[in-house]
């Protein structure tokens, strides 16, 4: 059992997301938190964070926890410098192993890699039959002025029903979006409300996947579109975190985000104010609608 506070190792952090072709954005998205956070870690900035981060944080580099975590076995800065200094074998070593890692960073660079990660996906937890959900995918800060292609798949039977920017060719059918992303646009987010098919069974887990095209000097190859990609059919409002039945003051500062993340779009605030105002609401089964009411019932 982890305690509540952690020591991490950032050189750890940093090796371990890089040999995982993952970028900042990805794993800030999957954490909660900030790239300018995840940045700091990596350097030892923060050597301190809470266990839930920590395993968070492991999820997202795909590893185990104790992965990242300083070793209590681990030697000292200042023994690895004395150390460094009474072995004249091990500047060469090191200069060969830097050479090393450099030559192979530069091959993998030239293959094709379909696990690159170039944009984060951010979805609710909750989706209920009939329901509009916002989606918005972040796309890395180094695609700012180059031209790609997002290919974006939602489940079949769920209707895309406003984006920004509109999506350049949509089918809702099948379930498949493209935006293209011009040279210039500087665009790094895209938006957009989907409609949940109304005879979605409850408990069902649904899956979101999507690609970035990116042409670069060397290549064309779609990269993956990380963050999150499954969402559970329940009778919840998207902005219920818990699925309580209640949206607290917490959970509307985070649809408040989610509002500004969701500009160029309509999202339907009015009905979140009112369910805040009362407290609670209950979900109508037959009309697949969301009614507030003062005190929040038990789950259905």
């Amino acid at each position: 059992m982890l305690p509540a506070t952690v020591n991490i190792d950032g050189d750890a952090i940093r090796r371990i997301r890089e040999a995982n072709k993952l970028t900042q954005l990805y794993v800030a998205k999957v954490v909660g938190v900030t790239t300018d956070t995840i940045s700091r870690w990596e350097n030892n900035r923060y050597p301190s964070i809470k266990r839930e981060n920590a395993l968070r944080l492991a999820e997202a580099l795909e590893t185990e926890v104790d992965k990242i975590l300083q070793q209590p076995d681990e030697v000292a800065p200042e023994q690895a410098s004395l150390e460094t200094t009474r072995s004249p074998w091990l500047l060469p070593l090191l200069l060969a192993c830097v050479l090393v890692v450099v030559v192979g960073i530069f091959l993998l660079g030239r293959e094709p890699n379909q696990h690159r990660i170039l944009g984060a996906r951010v979805l609710p937890i909750f989706a209920a039959p009939g329901a509009v959900i916002p989606v918005w995918i972040d796309v890395d800060p180094g695609m700012s002025r180059k031209g790609y292609i997002i290919r974006e798949k939602f489940p079949a039977g769920w209707k895309l029903i406003e984006a920004n920017p509109p999506p350049s060719s949509l089918d809702n059918v099948d379930g498949i979006a493209r935006w293209i992303i011009k040279p210039g646009e500087e665009r790094l987010k895209v938006a957009y409300l989907v409609q949940v098919e109304n005879k979605e069974t409850l408990g069902t887990v649904r899956e979101f996947f999507g690609e970035i095209v990116a042409k670069n000097e060397l290549q064309s190859e779609p990269a993956q579109i990380g963050g999150f990609v499954n969402i559970t059919v329940a009778p919840y409002v998207w902005a219920d975190v818990n699925g309580d039945l209640i949206i607290d003051d917490s959970e509307m500062l985070q649809a408040s985000d989610a509002l500004d993340e969701m500009q160029g779009v309509h999202i339907d605030w009015n009905s979140l104010e009112k369910i805040w105002d009362e407290g609670g609401y209950r979900w109508n089964r037959k009309r697949k609608r969301f009614t507030p009411e003062k005190s929040a019932p038990q789950a259905p």
